[in-house]
């Protein structure tokens, strides 16, 4: 019976059973997409990641979530190079470990930050912001039972992509994002007509003294409802943020998760200008807490 070796990897936590969880497969550059997706589906996670061996960079890597596959996403990034470290399957190079990874967006950078010769955090470098669609607030916020005053005042609702793109809805408060509560049907209608692939919600002020930012991120089911800890709309959000000088400073902590007894932290710095940014690097640590086989 043919098997693959796995970890479950929580990632954007220093402690096991926070932020984010991700299953990480070894050597399944013989998988198809179909097989791909239904192990996805049979993990049941934000995303289940596959790592792979590459010819255009040090590693490759393909996301799934349990519907569908995300061409980027940043706690699958985080989970994979440091489960590839801690499986001895990159070597590291004293405290900072510079790793290009292949993904279906492109070739990004990743840094491993190093503590005593183990992985402390990783840092992934994400594609320069492109600015999409806006949408209107009538059309938007009753779809997650808000209404236009719930919007932070002179921002706009549109859809930023890092590697995947994400639909920024800005807040006024942390009250109007823990009233959010998302209709499904009119939720599918508005995926179906727009550009995005899946809602970031948030505002300004953290979860915690430590956070500058809190957020909240939604998907359809049968694909996970509401995500711990989404590192690729974190991206997003930061490049929205100091495009539209909404922030002060291109370097803070970003949260999200405490709702959801999962609660998670990311590193977020903007490089560039607010009218050209170049990347956005979000970091942050991760524990493995399985460890297995998948037998197929």
């Amino acid at each position: 019976m043919p098997s693959l070796p796995y970890v479950l990897v929580d990632a954007f936590t220093d402690r096991p059973l926070g932020g984010n969880p991700c299953a990480v497969l070894f050597d399944t550059a013989a998988l198809d997409d179909a097989t791909m997706q239904a192990i996805a589906r049979e993990m049941n996670l934000s995303e289940t990641a596959f790592a792979r061996g590459s010819a255009v960079a040090d590693v490759g890597a393909r996301y799934f979530t349990p519907v569908e596959e995300i061409p980027l996403a940043g706690h699958p990034t985080i989970a994979t190079i440091f489960a590839l470290v801690d499986a001895g399957r990159i070597a590291l190079r004293g405290p900072e470990t510079l790793v290009t990874l292949e993904l279906p967006a492109g070739v990004i950078d990743v840094v491993v930050e190093a503590e005593g010769g183990r992985a402390r955090r990783v840092v992934m470098s994400q594609l320069a912001p492109r600015f999409l669609a806006t949408y209107s607030p009538v059309d938007v916020l009753p779809v997650f039972g808000l209404t236009p005053d719930d919007l932070l005042p002179g921002a706009p609702i549109q859809t930023v992509s890092t590697g995947t793109p994400q639909l920024m809805i800005p807040l006024r408060s942390h009250e109007a994002l823990r009233r959010t509560r998302v209709n499904p049907t009119s939720f599918a209608a508005l995926r179906a007509r727009g550009d995005f692939f899946s809602p970031h919600l948030f505002c300004l002020g953290g979860a915690t003294a430590t956070g500058r930012t809190f957020a909240r991120h939604f998907g359809l089911p049968p694909d996970t409802p509401e995500d711990p800890f989404t590192g690729s709309a974190t991206g997003g959000m930061a490049a929205y943020l100091w495009h539209y000088g909404l922030i002060d400073t291109p370097e803070w902590v970003a949260e999200q998760g405490h709702w959801m007894g999962r609660p998670g932290q990311a590193t977020v710095e903007v490089i560039g200008p607010p009218e050209a940014i170049r990347t956005v690097r979000v970091g942050g640590a991760a524990v493995v807490v399985i460890r297995g086989v998948l037998y197929l």
